[in-house]
């Protein structure tokens, strides 16, 4: 009797074992600049979702992951099988470069989706908004509302924005900025002794601290700042920064299915709903973020977004962060 328990037993765990060999045949690797707490919590549901995937992630700054790559491909493979970042002309280089694999989701058509001429050779996983935090420890009136705000008494030698020649979300920012009111705008940024601080992240402590009144700011930073009791308010002005935060998957994956599926989990409900919770907005029709954020749902931040000239985004990288380097920090 004994020895026939025992049999069952091993049966058993062979039979585990085959199965969670099964369950791991399939791979993938996806390198992001995503914040942990957003990249963990969506491993986290893909596993659940998916256990015949093995799925692992390195995740740090754009520019750092964009190294990585050219290096790998210089030695003829690259390593990830899907990249997700929101520096949309990294994506647009990837793309003329031949390195990207075009994939149309099924959900593609339950997203709002801001590409022009949209092919599948990257898909948009949210939408990065920037506007105008400020400490409201300290600014109790005077509330900016319009970019225009920031020009005024109140905040002279109070507002910062990140170095562009440092962040790519922050060269967007100005760039759409500039197109949208000229380099006059900057000229009276200078006049009322705007700050540049090194990171998007930086400003965004400055002004919690109250080392700055306001600040160009990232959505998330900012939201994840007051749900920890920040004293800060993020205010979106009418004439909106709107950044897509695109993923792809490198051509030439051995692991094609794989990164399939997590473009599909991506745009799927669930994910999308985790997207939100980390206080940016979702591309996904019908998903919303918290109210108490204040933000606009995703159609109405594309609806007053400026738009992109990515010809011009992709061209004048040199052009924009010198002449901003010039006004702002009167350096050639």
């Amino acid at each position: 009797m004994m020895k026939k328990i025992t049999s069952t037993l091993i049966a058993a765990g062979l039979s585990l074992a085959v199965s969670s060999m099964a369950y791991a045949q399939e791979k993938l690797i996806v390198y992001t600049s995503m914040k942990e707490s957003l990249i963990g919590a969506l491993k986290a549901k893909f596993n659940e979702k998916h256990p015949e995937v093995s799925m692992d992630y390195q995740s740090a700054g754009a520019g750092k992951l964009m190294a990585k790559i050219a290096a790998e491909k210089e030695s003829g493979k690259i390593m990830a099988d899907i990249i997700w970042t929101s520096e949309v002309p990294d994506f647009f280089k990837m793309k003329q470069n031949d390195m990207l694999e075009p994939y149309i989701s099924k959900e593609v058509e339950h997203i709002i989706n801001p590409l022009p001429d949209f092919d599948g050779s990257f898909t948009p996983i949210r939408l990065g908004t920037l506007g105008i935090a400020y400490n409201t420890r300290f600014i109790k009136k005077d509330f900016p509302t319009e970019w225009a705000d920031i020009l005024t008494p109140t905040y002279k030698s109070a507002f910062g924005v990140a170095n562009p020649a440092l962040s790519g979300t922050s060269y967007m920012s100005v760039s759409l900025l500039k197109s949208t009111f000229g380099w006059e705008f900057f000229e009276k940024m200078r006049a009322n002794k705007a700050k540049v601080g090194k990171g998007s992240g930086q400003v965004v402590d400055d002004t919690a601290s109250g080392d700055l009144l306001a600040s160009l700011a990232v959505d998330y930073i900012t939201n994840d700042k007051i749900k920890k009791g920040a004293n800060l308010k993020l205010v979106y002005p009418k004439e909106m920064l709107v950044i897509p935060s695109p993923a792809a998957i490198f051509k030439g994956t051995p692991n094609l299915t794989s990164a399939q599926k997590f473009i599909d989990f991506l745009l799927s409900e669930d994910a999308q709903k985790v997207v939100a919770n980390e206080g940016t907005l979702p591309v996904r029709k019908g998903v919303g973020v918290a109210a108490e954020l204040g933000m606009p749902s995703a159609e109405e931040a594309i609806s007053r977004a400026i738009p992109i000239d990515y010809n011009a985004i992709l061209t004048e990288r040199e052009e924009t962060v010198k002449k901003f380097t010039q006004i702002l920090q009167g350096r050639e």
